[in-house]
């Protein structure tokens, strides 16, 4: 069931959708400041991270193209790898500004998950090039004593294609 206002039960508590919309703020920030250490910490270990291709129809991101299907070991080296001067293509970072809005909260089989959508649109700069990003967020949060974690991130863009020379060497 969808709830645009008020608390769905998760976790054995009410979260409401302010408390959501905190924490994927905060992690917007975050992000656009580069904060990959903190950002890693939004996840609970084992977490999956997903970018699927811009043709995706809600299958497995395992069984469809995807742009990012990291498991909890490709994820931590992904941080990894975006913090050191290996990666070329983010060297300097860009610089982004991300918005998210649009956060619903969808009960879950699971009685400890909460599955949260959003919208969002991310501007970058790089290379003399100012790119728009849009899409949704369709999440997985743990709800626990230590308050929200991501089990799954899964953004999925809007786009039909990226324009030539468009790429993803940021987090979505």
């Amino acid at each position: 069931m969808t709830r645009s206002t008020g608390a769905v039960k998760a976790g054995g508590r009410e979260v409401t959708r302010a408390e959501v919309e905190d924490f994927l703020y905060a992690e917007a920030d975050i992000l656009d400041a580069w904060r990959y250490d903190d950002w890693l910490a939004l996840f609970e270990p084992g977490a999956r991270f997903e970018v699927p291709a811009t043709d995706w129809k809600g299958e497995s991101a395992l069984a469809s193209g995807s742009f990012v299907t990291d498991d909890w070991d490709l994820l931590r080296a992904r941080v990894k790898r975006l913090k050191s001067r290996k990666a070329h293509a983010e060297n300097p970072p860009s610089r982004t500004h991300r918005m998210v809005s649009n956060v619903r909260l969808h009960e879950h089989d699971d009685p400890a998950l909460l599955r949260v959508t959003a919208a969002f649109l991310i501007h970058r700069a790089r290379d003399g090039e100012f790119d728009p990003y849009a899409g949704r967020y369709d999440h997985l949060l743990v709800v626990d004593g230590e308050g929200l974690r991501f089990r799954l991130r899964r953004a999925v863009l809007g786009h039909e294609l990226l324009r030539p020379g468009g790429r993803l060497s940021f987090i979505l």
